[in-house]
């Protein structure tokens, strides 16, 4: 996992600084439970409720910025904004299936996805941080409320 002084030194190698919002939302991820994942309005409001006034700007920008180095996965659901989650390493590295109706998302681990992403960038030259595949489908109770009579 990502420590603080990994993510300093990554951004000193790219002229950029820890600062302290960063590091606070880097904490906040890094302290989620597992399956937990957060937008970034969630997370704007989870931090105002702990007393840390970020702006959203600033979650914005760092999220992206964290998302980009490979710290963060951003997420797609079917809410139609992105969610944020810590960008676990192999073996805790997994994949999510969403349900479009209720939004209901349940996590999954699969080898040969890893795989085949693993393989598809080094054919290719690329350096990969990360492979997720999202499954967009209809959970089982919601199938039943839009059965036909």
């Amino acid at each position: 996992m990502y420590t603080s002084n990994a993510l300093k030194a990554e951004l000193n190698d790219k002229g950029w600084r820890l600062t302290p919002q960063r590091e606070t939302i880097l904490t906040v991820f890094q302290n989620l439970p597992e399956g937990k994942h957060l937008s970034a309005e969630e997370l704007h409001d989870l931090l105002h409720e702990q007393g840390d006034p970020i702006s959203l700007s600033t979650i914005y920008r760092t999220v992206k910025l964290m998302s980009r180095m490979g710290i963060l996965r951003e997420l797609e659901f079917a809410e139609g904004h992105k969610h944020y989650e810590i960008n676990q390493p192999y073996p805790y590295h997994h994949h999510h299936l969403i349900c479009v109706k209720c939004n209901k998302t349940i996590e999954f681990k699969s080898d040969s996805v890893l795989k085949i992403g693993t393989k598809t960038a080094q054919k290719s030259g690329f350096h990969l941080l990360d492979c997720q595949l999202s499954i967009h489908a209809i959970c089982p109770q919601c199938q039943r409320s839009i059965v036909p009579n």
